[in-house]
């Protein structure tokens, strides 16, 4: 039904942005961006980085990926992941160059200080690209997070400087 929608607005869409939850916990995934790129389709695919075996099948199918980097591995345990070797090996999959990447941080309060900066920087260091976003807390799963005042742009600013030491690009958005 999806390729049907698409194939009908072919006319206005040329690209196509796969995210989720979590789009690579499904196995079918990299069948279905054959298919678009078979119907001419340039693809980016967002992901947190949990299933690398799943994203390296994907790879030759998409154009860009993007990937979340939470925050320093020790706290991905507030986020409910105990073990952080899956997101390491998405890491150095796409550290390879095989596409173009980039790997994202939005800034969140308690989830990244600037100790975590630092920390942050040796998961992403050697990296192209690393975008730093600013935390909306309106826009939330988690109701907890609401609560929280989003850092100023000097701070943000800060965590840049220090993340800047081990990627090539940092972007701000």
């Amino acid at each position: 039904a999806a390729l049907e929608i698409l194939d009908s607005r072919k006319k206005y869409v040329d690209a196509v942005v796969i995210t989720g939850g979590e789009p690579c916990m499904h196995k079918e995934l990299p069948k279905f961006l054959a298919k678009l790129k078979e119907r001419g389709f340039s693809v980016k695919l967002d992901t947190n980085g949990f299933f690398p075996d799943v994203l390296e099948e994907c790879l030759g199918y998409v154009d860009f990926v993007a990937m979340d980097v939470k925050t320093c591995r020790e706290k991905y345990r507030l986020l409910g992941a105990q073990d952080t070797s899956a997101l390491v090996k998405t890491m150095e999959i796409l550290k390879t160059g095989k596409v173009p990447y980039e790997f994202r941080t939005t800034v969140v309060p308690e989830l990244v200080t600037a100790q975590d900066a630092n920390c942050i920087g040796e998961m992403v260091k050697g990296s192209k690209t690393h975008a730093l976003q600013q935390f909306i807390p309106d826009d939330t799963l988690d109701k907890k997070y609401q609560a929280l005042k989003p850092y100023t742009p000097e701070t943000i600013d800060e965590f840049a400087k220090i993340i800047r030491q081990y990627t090539e690009n940092i972007q701000l958005r």
